[in-house]
């Protein structure tokens, strides 16, 4: 029995060997570099201990990504997570309609970001379609990714883009719960309402996380399309973390930009970590 869990173990070992020196050559290793250049001076590379972050810290243009990436995360996690899940159950409850709807709602996650940044231009240039819209109900056109309105559209392009793809998530967390569990609920008389906070939201907690962690990540890749449409300064509403370190690094400021992406990656962390304790937990 010992030789079997010990050859077990060899071969999960071996298997798992390629993955890890990949990760460790491509991930941990140029982010353990990352740490280190933040505490040393970009040009003459002398040790300097904290003065990065407090650089960093101190510099309007960071306070200023940092405000908007916040904003931009609590509005649209909360809406993108609920709207995904409320659409993911009713998908999985119409399982002819769910078919035809899934495969509609994944079409976003298929079109070029090029694609996406070009249809912005058509519709929300000065010159654009909107704008012609209000032109003849006899509205003055509105520059709008140069006003506030530009943060909505960048949050309604987020959503767009991502709900088809947590749809499916949670339509993977859905399918793993037992119908028994519904039918013994539907035979004590327990109403479709009570059902859904009792028996889904619970047993979705796993997946709840992986929902999660996913979503945030790919809310720091909505940069991609704010740059195409509006450059490297956007209006302010909009300019994120990454329009900050995309300019930091044409600067050659490496020492800010690694203190700041060591701050985001401990912000990350501390939000996803307690997540991935309470979903480990037994409900």
């Amino acid at each position: 029995m010992r030789k079997g869990r010990k050859r077990a173990g060899a071969a999960g070992f071996f298997f798992l060997l390629p993955s890890l020196c990949g990760t460790c050559f491509f991930v941990l290793f140029p982010f353990l570099d990352v740490v280190h250049r933040s505490f040393l001076s970009a040009i003459s590379e002398e040790w300097v201990g904290l003065k990065n972050y407090a650089a960093a810290l101190e510099t309007p243009a960071f306070q200023l990504a940092c405000w908007n990436t916040l904003r931009f995360s609590l509005v649209c996690m909360p809406a993108l997570l609920v709207l995904s899940l409320f659409a993911g159950v009713f998908l999985h409850r119409q399982k002819e309609l769910g078919k035809t709807l899934k495969t509609a709602f994944l079409f976003p996650v298929a079109v070029p970001v090029a694609s996406m940044a070009l249809v912005w231009q058509a519709v929300f240039h000065s010159k654009g379609m909107l704008n012609g819209l209000l032109n003849c109900l006899g509205i003055a056109p509105v520059d709008w990714m140069n006003t506030p309105a530009a943060f909505w559209v960048l949050v309604g392009s987020y959503l767009w883009k991502n709900l088809g793809y947590d749809i499916v998530l949670w339509l993977a967390g859905l399918s793993g719960i037992s119908e028994s569990l519904y039918e013994a609920a539907r035979v004590d008389g327990a109403g479709e309402w009570k059902i859904f906070w009792r028996i889904t939201l619970p047993c979705l907690r796993p997946a709840f996380f992986t929902v999660f962690a996913l979503s945030l990540l790919r809310s720091f890749q909505v940069f991609r399309e704010a740059y195409l449409v509006a450059g490297d300064y956007p209006h302010e509403s909009m300019y994120l973390l990454q329009h900050l370190f995309n300019n930091w690094f044409r600067d050659l400021s490496f020492d800010r930009m690694a203190a700041g992406a060591v701050l985001l990656c401990l912000v990350v962390l501390a939000l996803l970590l307690p997540l991935e304790r309470g979903a480990e937990k037994e409900f």
